[in-house]
Formats: structure tokens, sequence, C-alpha cells
């Protein structure tokens, strides 16, 4: 018998979730957009385009807060990580939105500062893993070692 997905004990892998790193570079990046936009005659759209990447950030440390919290329980549901998710995309996109909406057009630098953000966290958590499972790779060892081919004379 097996047990429903809804019910299923949540399994998380590590990441390398690194904040100080991204708050930095979101600081750069957020400085650089009121720059450009500042000699492009809107200044407001940079402000506004960091206020998304700083939504972006709460988000990602609401997100570990919860899994840290989630998993922690003795039987962590997976039902419990998706409403928890949900009410809180629910929430930060109703923000985004209303400040976009009641600042337009400028305010639109909201949105694109949370899109933007996805990506750097993205890049910032995956390439991190990428590089040690490559360098994980170990030549001597027969299960990972590549057998001579023409392609890569062994």
């Amino acid at each position: 018998m097996t047990t429903p997905a809804h019910e299923a004990p949540l399994v998380l892998p590590a990441v390398a979730f690194r904040p100080v790193v991204l708050s930095a570079i979101c600081a750069a990046i957020t400085a650089t957009a009121v720059a450009i936009a500042a000699v492009l005659g809107y200044p407001m759209f940079g402000v506004f385009f960091g206020v998304g990447l700083a939504l972006g950030l709460l988000n990602a440390l609401l997100v570990r807060r919860a899994v840290q919290a989630i998993t922690a329980k003795d039987h962590p549901l997976k039902s419990q990580m998706a409403l928890n998710s949900a009410t809180r995309l629910l929430v930060i996109t109703a923000v985004g939105l209303t400040i976009a909406f009641v600042f337009r057009p400028q305010g639109l630098g909201v949105l694109f500062g949370l899109a933007l953000f996805q990506v750097i966290l993205v890049l910032t958590t995956s390439l991190p893993v990428l590089k040690k499972l490559r360098a994980g790779e170990d030549p001597e060892d027969p299960l990972t070692a590549q057998a001579p081919t023409t392609s890569n004379d062994g």
C-alpha cells in the first residue's frame, strides 16, 4: 500500500543557499538599476526594481525558515509545505502587484525585480552544487571513470 503524495514525508535536498551573498548581489544590482534608471530619467523605476529584489530575498528567507520548521517535525508533510508556499507566494504577489498598480508605470520595476531575483537565486544555488558534483567525480573510481573511447582517448 502506498502513501498518498500529499501525506508523504517531506524530503528536501541540501542546497547552497547563501543569503549574505544574495543580499550583496541584490544591493549591487539595485545600485546599478537606480543609476541607469536615473540617467534615463526614471529613478523610481530603479528603486522599485530594488524593492522587487528585496521582496524576492524576503521570500527566499521565508522559504528557508519554513523548510527548517516543517522538516524539524517528527512527520513533516508535503501538504504543509505546499500550503505554506501557496500562502507566501500569494502575499508576495499581491504586494508586488499592488505596488506595480499604485505606482504605475515606474512601479512595474517591482515585478522585474522579483523575476530577476528568481534567476539570481537559481544561479547562486545551482552553480555551487554543479561544481561539487563535477569535483566529486574521481577519475580513479571505477564507477565514475570513463572507458577509453576515440573522443576522450582514455
